[in-house]
């Protein structure tokens, strides 16, 4: 959080290029996240009683649905290392 009252962000966030930039940052933590959900198991099709390739595809968009979630509620952290890199690029300029 801000610490900004609701609709008073300052006028660099409502930047369009920084909303594109926010947008992409999160899209990439999201992917993260859904490969981290990956290693970690989050969908693995059963040896036993599976549902075979159907049950595979779907349970990676599980995955990527589970992250856009974990991302939506503020996800780990890295959307924000990622922004802010991105926006300093900008200005480096």
């Amino acid at each position: 959080m801000s610490g900004a009252p609701a609709g008073h962000e300052p006028a660099r966030a409502r930047d369009p290029r920084n909303i594109v930039l926010r947008d992409r940052a999160n899209q990439l933590e999201a992917a993260f996240l859904s490969q981290m959900l990956a290693t970690a198991g989050v969908g693995k099709v059963s040896e036993s009683m599976g549902g075979g390739a159907g049950e595979e595809q779907f349970s990676s968009f599980l995955r990527e649905a589970y992250a856009e979630k974990t991302v939506a509620a503020g996800g780990i952290g890295l959307a924000e290392t990622i922004f802010q890199s991105l926006a300093k690029g900008q200005t480096d300029d």
